[in-house]
């Protein structure tokens, strides 16, 4: 049987690893994004911006897999990160000013913030 600190182990390190994996090649996606999802990006201070911050998040949740009691308190601001993207994609794409693939990336940080939600609950002290 799995323990709350194994299990939130287990989903600290999922999400690091998905992130890591959807989000390190995006670096190179540039030009592809701006053939294919008009309008151009036309900021990409805040593209790379964006996708160094997210990426920097990702060692954050791997430090919380590594020791969950230590850094519990660190799942609070990572349940923020999630809600943070998740939500605003969900009303962008509610708006029409975004496609499916950005709400599809919204609706997987929400999941990834209630699982993270849930961990956080399960290995409260007492």
């Amino acid at each position: 049987m799995k323990t709350p600190q194994s299990s939130a182990k287990l989903v600290f390190r999922f999400a690091a690893i998905y992130g890591f994996l959807v989000l390190f090649p995006q670096y190179f996606l540039e030009t592809w994004i701006n053939q294919n999802f008009p309008p151009a990006i036309t900021h990409p201070e805040n593209f790379y911006g964006f996708i160094g911050i997210a990426l920097a998040w990702q060692t954050v949740f791997l430090m919380i897999a590594s020791d969950v009691s230590r850094y519990r308190p660190l799942m609070l601001p990572a349940i923020l990160e999630k809600v943070a993207f998740g939500g605003p994609a969900v009303v962008l794409f509610a708006q029409g000013r975004v496609g499916l693939p950005l709400l599809a990336a919204g609706l997987t940080d929400l999941a990834l913030g209630a699982a993270f939600a849930v961990v956080y609950r399960a290995t409260r002290s007492g």
